[in-house]
């Protein structure tokens, strides 16, 4: 990856800091790599109101993320129970990303543009999820997750790819699973990052490609590396010793949309071995979309609310958190998704669904 691709997805300008967090190593990581940032101190990086909560920045949502980058330390290390794509949501070692998907959830958890905060802890955090694995020892039985291994997502509000661009939090946790024989790690990513390549996953660090067809994707999946690329990366990261799943997600509905993925999946297999085909499974994940971030949408994206809002094809679903979501009408979304399983069985017929919903 050359410089000037790295910088056009992110070059931070400030950077927000933790006390604490500047006084660790994988802080001073951070602060070292980028020396001609100015540095902003902060309470909390929870509470910066220059990023977070200001509806005014909506204006400037992409900028800050490219500018900004948050400095912290994660304050409560807990291993969640999930059992849909992975047993266990680990600890994050980061939050908030670079890139700009337009049907992103995570921006909700801070206010608007929500730019990568990266945790300088991290020893904090190997250490607690290494006592985690051991505590459940081996895997009593199969599941959709995996036959053996219990698996830890590590990248629940990020993408780890452009996070190993910042620093070595993805790389260290890369390198503790390696060595965890009852379990994997694994992150969803819209991000190419072939210097993960140079890592040694030995089979333990599962990448989860996110593909759509490329319409949408110029459209709504902004800032990231081109399907194409994605596509092509696949083989190169099974040989490199990752385990490679795609997410077909999210899926989004509208005219045309069955013929966008019959190129795709035809794509997918055109640009796949057999090895990596022997090995592929997917997630698909149809489209939930959210009254607030659609608000939040048509300040700086309108044209992408074109496809995410749908009141003809969605209803109302209130959140565990109590937003309003929305989501394909339940009785139609079920034949939209068989539709698609239809497809994957006649054009990618290796390819086994881990679930589907």
């Amino acid at each position: 990856m050359s410089d000037a691709e790295r910088d056009r997805l992110l070059a931070p300008s400030r950077i927000y800091v933790e006390p604490a967090a500047a006084e660790l190593p994988r802080g001073r990581q951070v602060l070292d790599r980028f020396p001609d940032a100015t540095r902003v101190e902060v309470d909390s990086h929870w509470r910066i109101p220059e990023l977070h909560g200001d509806e005014t920045n909506v204006r400037r949502w992409v900028r800050i993320k490219r500018e900004a980058l948050v400095l912290g330390t994660k304050k409560s290390l807990t291993a969640r129970p999930n059992g849909r794509s992975a047993d266990f949501i680990a600890p994050s070692t980061s939050n908030g990303c670079a890139m700009a998907c337009a049907y992103c959830y995570v921006p909700r958890r801070k206010g608007y543009s929500n730019p990568i905060t990266v945790f300088a802890n991290i020893e904090q955090i190997t250490g607690y999820l290494t006592r985690h694995i051991g505590r459940q020892g081996p895997k009593p039985e199969p599941n959709q997750c995996d036959p053996e291994a219990w698996v830890y997502d590590i990248g629940e509000n990020s993408d780890c790819s452009v996070d190993a661009l910042i620093s070595d939090n993805v790389s260290d946790l890369i390198a503790l699973f390696a060595g965890q024989p009852t379990a994997k790690a694994s992150f969803a990513t819209k991000y190419v990052n072939r210097g993960l390549l140079g890592l040694s996953p030995r089979g333990r660090t599962r990448v989860r490609f996110s593909l759509m067809p490329e319409r949408p994707a110029k459209l709504l999946d902004l800032r990231t590396s081109p399907i194409t690329d994605r596509l092509q990366a696949l083989d190169d990261f099974v040989e490199a010793g990752y385990e490679v799943h795609v997410n077909l997600s999210p899926v989004v509905v509208y005219p045309g949309w069955l013929d966008d993925w019959t190129a795709l999946l035809k794509d997918l297999g055109d640009a796949t071995d057999a090895a990596t085909k022997a090995q592929l499974a997917a997630e698909i994940i149809m489209l939930t979309h959210n009254r607030a971030l659609h608000e939040v949408n048509l300040g700086w994206h309108p044209k992408a609310e074109q496809v995410l809002w749908r009141p003809d094809l969605q209803e109302t679903k209130r959140s565990e958190g109590g937003g309003v979501n929305v989501r394909y009408r339940a009785g139609q979304k079920r034949a939209l998704l068989d539709e698609l399983l239809d497809l994957i069985a006649v054009h990618a017929p290796y390819l086994r669904v881990r679930y589907a919903f």
